[in-house]
């Protein structure tokens, strides 16, 4: 059981600003965010541009993906996306975080930084590939 879900941001958006959880449109994203929420832990959103989001955080819409940065500009989204957990979270010693993103958003540092911060890392679709994904999702949809 997850102590804390973070779900990667999709190519997909809306046209116009909208809380984060309403702004990115597709079937996986969709499959994410009923996941997220029906895990009734808290739940953040990696997001290319904005580092870490609260679903309720509006935003506009933008085009940028991980995948077009360089490696330094990745480990620095990382470290953004720690510092702003840190500031988020009372404290990660021992939680549980579950990542539902792809290996860029996970790999520049994000996973490493969560387990020096003593927590406990999943990565439940890091070994499916992404067009699998969606049944992964209705698979735990039907057990729940």
């Amino acid at each position: 059981m997850a102590d804390l879900i973070l779900v990667g941001c999709v190519k997909g958006k809306r046209s116009f600003p909208a809380p984060a959880k309403d702004l990115y449109d597709s079937p996986l994203w969709n499959h994410r965010r009923a996941y997220a929420e029906r895990a009734g832990c808290d739940w953040y959103i990696l997001s290319a541009k904005h580092g870490l989001l609260a679903p309720d955080t509006v935003i506009e819409p933008y085009d940028l993906a991980l995948s077009h940065l360089r490696a330094p500009e990745r480990r620095q989204w990382s470290r953004r996306v720690l510092t702003d957990l840190i500031a988020a979270t009372p404290t990660l010693q021992g939680k549980v975080v579950e990542i539902h993103a792809g290996k860029y958003y996970a790999e520049n540092g994000l996973t490493k930084g969560l387990r020096d911060l003593g927590a406990i890392v999943c990565r439940p679709l890091a070994h499916i590939g992404i067009f699998n994904q969606p049944a992964w999702y209705r698979q735990r949809a039907v057990l729940d």
